[in-house]
C-alpha cells in the first residue's frame, strides 16, 4: 500500500461525505468544556500544575473503558500535530509546544479529548452530515464516565465553570460545518451570516475562531453557553442551519440554467484536470465549484466522496505526510496538483 493510499483509508470517518444533508452539511461537532476542581485554571497553571492535570487524567482516562488512544503531544512531530489540526481533531492553539498537553483520540477518529487546551479537558465528538443530537449524546456518555471518576469545577448558580466566561454554564459549544457555494455565486452570503449573527450565532472560518472562509466553507456556533440548556443549544443551531440549508437549496436551483455558473464549474474541473502545480486556496476553490457541480448534476462521473477526502488530503501537512519528507511551496503545489487529478482519475 503507498502512502497516499494509507493516508486516504485513515482519513477521519467524519469525512466520508456521508450523513443527512451531507450535500451541504460536512460535519456536525460538539466540544464540552471541563475544568478540574482541585487545580488552578490554565491562565495561572505553571509546568509543574499542568504535568499533574496530564498524570492525573491520564490515570483517569486509562482506568475506563473508553477506546481511546494516548498521544503526547510534546513527544508529537510538528507535522504529526499538523496532521491533527487539518483533521480537526485538535485546536491550532493545541499543536503548539507547552508542556503537559494530551490528546486521545478513538479508532475512527469521531472522539478526541484535549488535554491542557484553554480549559483542562476539552472533549469533542465529531460526526459526518447534520447529526448535532448524536454528537452530543456519545459526549454525553463519555463525560458522565469521566464525571464518575472526576470532581469538575461546577457551581449551582453558574454550571461547569471555564476559564473563559462564554464556556461557562454548559460548557456545550456545538458547531456545523457548511458548503455554500451558491449563496455566494448569488452574492446573498454577507445577507445570510448578517442575519445569522443576530440571532447570537458566530460564523467563523475553515478552522474556527480568528480563520478565514475557505473553498465557501463556514463553520456556524453557538456564542454563549450560559443560561441555555445542552438541548437549547443544539435545537437553536439544527433550526437555523435547516434554514440556511434550504437558502443554498434554493440558490443552488436558480443557478441551474446560468451558463456562467456552468462555465465556471466545467473550468473548475479543466484546471484541476491539467494543472501542473496548484497551491492549497486555490485547489479548495475549485474544488467547492466542482463539488457545487457534482451536488447540481452537472458533473457526473466524479463521487462525492472523493471531494470531501480531498478537501483534507491537499492540506500542507497531508501533502508532505504522504511523500514523507518536508516540501518547499512549490514542491507542495506540484505535488499537490498531481493528487488531485490521481483521485479524479484524469
Amino acid at each position: 500500500m503507498t502512502e497516499e493510499n494509507k493516508i486516504y483509508s485513515n482519513l477521519s470517518h467524519w469525512i466520508s461525505g456521508e450523513g443527512p444533508d451531507n450535500e451541504i452539511v460536512l460535519s456536525s461537532r460538539v466540544r464540552l468544556a471541563r475544568n478540574l476542581e482541585n487545580f488552578v485554571y490554565q491562565n495561572k497553571a505553571d509546568n509543574e500544575v499542568r504535568k499533574k492535570i496530564s498524570e492525573y487524567v491520564k490515570k483517569t482516562v486509562s482506568s475506563l473503558d473508553l477506546g481511546l488512544h494516548y498521544i503526547q503531544m510534546t513527544e508529537l512531530p510538528v507535522l504529526e500535530r499538523e496532521l491533527l489540526v487539518e483533521k480537526h481533531l485538535i485546536s491550532p492553539v493545541h499543536a503548539k509546544d507547552g508542556t503537559g498537553k494530551d490528546v486521545y483520540i478513538d479508532d475512527k477518529e469521531t472522539v478526541s479529548i484535549m488535554v491542557n487546551e484553554e480549559d483542562h479537558i476539552r472533549l469533542q465528538v465529531l460526526k459526518p452530515g447534520m447529526q448535532l443530537a448524536d454528537a452530543l449524546e456519545i459526549a454525553n456518555k463519555i463525560d458522565d464516565k469521566l464525571e464518575q471518576k472526576m470532581n469538575f469545577a461546577f457551581s449551582d448558580r453558574w454550571g461547569y465553570l471555564s476559564a473563559c466566561p462564554t464556556n461557562a454554564g454548559t460548557g456545550l459549544r456545538a458547531s456545523v460545518m457548511v458548503h455554500l457555494p451558491a449563496l455566494n455565486f448569488t452574492n446573498s452570503i454577507a445577507k445570510m451570516l448578517s442575519a445569522v449573527s443576530r440571532l447570537g450565532l458566530a460564523i467563523r472560518g475553515l478552522y474556527g475562531e480568528g480563520s478565514e472562509s475557505i473553498g465557501n466553507i463556514y463553520q456556524i456556533s453557538n456564542q454563549v453557553t450560559l443560561g441555555h440548556t445542552e438541548n437549547d443549544i443544539i435545537e437553536n443551531i439544527s433550526s437555523v442551519t435547516s434554514q440556511i440549508i434550504n437558502q443554498e437549496k434554493r440558490a443552488r436551483e436558480g443557478l441551474m440554467h446560468d451558463i456562467k455558473v456552468k462555465d465556471g464549474i466545467k473550468r473548475s474541473y479543466g484546471i484541476l484536470g491539467y494543472a501542473y502545480q496548484i497551491s492549497s486556496e486555490e485547489a479548495m476553490k475549485l474544488l467547492s465549484n466542482v463539488r457545487l457541480g457534482i451536488d447540481m448534476g452537472i458533473i457526473n462521473d466524479v463521487d462525492p466522496r472523493v471531494l470531501s477526502e480531498l478537501m483534507i488530503m491537499i492540506r500542507p501537512a497531508h501533502i508532505q505526510k504522504i511523500h514523507g519528507r518536508e516540501l518547499d511551496v512549490v514542491e507542495r503545489d506540484v505535488k499537490r496538483a498531481e493528487l488531485v487529478q490521481n483521485r479524479l482519475n484524469i
